[in-house]
């Protein structure tokens, strides 16, 4: 099967903007700094899941769903787009969160989640969460509903030909610009989707620039791995007679700090650096590691003055307010004090 013959259902407002970041740039040592926007997707105030779910929900529409199920943390940018979708596509959705608190507050992408009409659970762990989405999928079926699960992240091969697309996208911008750029940096994950999708584009395409993969979770070979395991069944599902090895995808895990979900200073200070720069919001889960490998690797001198490297900022931008107390310190002195 083709790209073109998988069945979409449109979401995104494509193409995506590919930004110049001159100033960050500048501070970077004088790279240039490409940035690709998949934060204004459009959906549900963007991120990357929504090109994934175009092919998601296509798949699903195809099939007969009536309902939407899904999977991931409390502050999951995948559910709030899910049930974004879910609720332009006219489907019923189901999102089971995990996290440290049962009735965690409603901030952030959880409000998001209940505003677009989801019902949501919650329990503590993983575990709990895979076993109580398999629950739920069985349950729906047996009322009548035709369930349509979709696991962590959107990562099917399904969902990461969405980034075989996106690929061709960028390629087509970068040409436009006269650009060459040596790497590319996106978040990473044990999910691998949107990672996976993009090694198989840029294989697809001569390989024009390194995918740097920068893991926000431990054990960088689980997600090499992954990777390269969802790289090659896209494939497969698009016909294509290529094959990605472990060894070729490249994931950078000196990044992650304290672990899933949370930042540690190099993150934050990425954050700020992004923000006072270029007006960039990125959240300290996903796109502020990425970006925190960037800046470490230009101030170790990876790149030479002029070389170009692409950012691809995932989105996350309803995350950041779950992470206020993280992030207070970074401006303790410039906040004005109460009188």
């Amino acid at each position: 099967m083709r790209l073109v013959d998988l069945p979409r259902f449109p979401l995104a407002t494509l193409p995506t903007p590919l930004d110049e970041a001159p100033r960050l740039g500048a501070e970077l040592g004088g790279i240039r700094v490409l940035v690709k926007r998949d934060d204004l997707t459009g959906l549900a105030l963007g991120g990357n899941k929504t090109r994934k779910l175009e092919y998601l929900l296509g798949d699903a529409l195809q099939r007969g769903a009536t309902t939407v199920l899904t999977e991931g943390p409390v502050q999951s940018n995948h559910c709030r787009q899910t049930a974004a979708a879910a609720a332009r596509a006219g489907l019923r959705c189901v999102l089971v969160l995990s996290g440290s608190e049962l009735a965690p507050p409603v901030q952030g992408n959880l409000l998001l989640d209940y505003l677009f009409g989801a019902t949501v659970q919650v329990v503590r762990t993983r575990e709990e969460r895979a076993a109580l989405l398999a629950a739920e999928a069985r349950a729906c079926a047996e009322r009548g509903e035709r369930p349509y699960v979709i696991p962590t992240g959107g990562s099917t091969a399904v969902g990461a030909a969405a980034y075989v697309q996106a690929t061709l996208e960028l390629v087509q911008q970068l040409v436009a610009r006269n650009a060459r750029p040596t790497a590319l940096y996106v978040a990473t994950s044990t999910s691998g989707g949107t990672h996976a999708g993009l090694v198989l584009g840029a294989r697809l395409l001569g390989d024009p620039f390194r995918v740097i993969g920068v893991a926000v979770e431990e054990d960088g070979e689980a997600i090499r791995r992954r990777v390269a395991a969802l790289a090659n069944e896209t494939a497969a599902v698009l016909g294509l007679a290529v094959r990605i090895e472990d060894r070729e995808v490249v994931v950078d895990d000196r990044w992650v700090g304290p672990g899933y979900g949370s930042a540690d200073e190099r993150t934050v200070e990425a954050m700020v650096l992004a923000a006072r720069t270029e007006g960039l919001v990125l959240d300290p889960v996903y796109t502020g590691k990425a970006m925190a490998a960037l800046i470490g690797d230009a101030r170790t001198g990876a790149f030479q003055p002029g070389e170009t490297v692409v950012f691809w900022h995932t989105g996350g931008a309803p995350a950041v307010f779950a992470h206020a107390e993280r992030l207070a310190p970074a401006f303790r002195g410039e906040r004005p004090v109460e009188r």
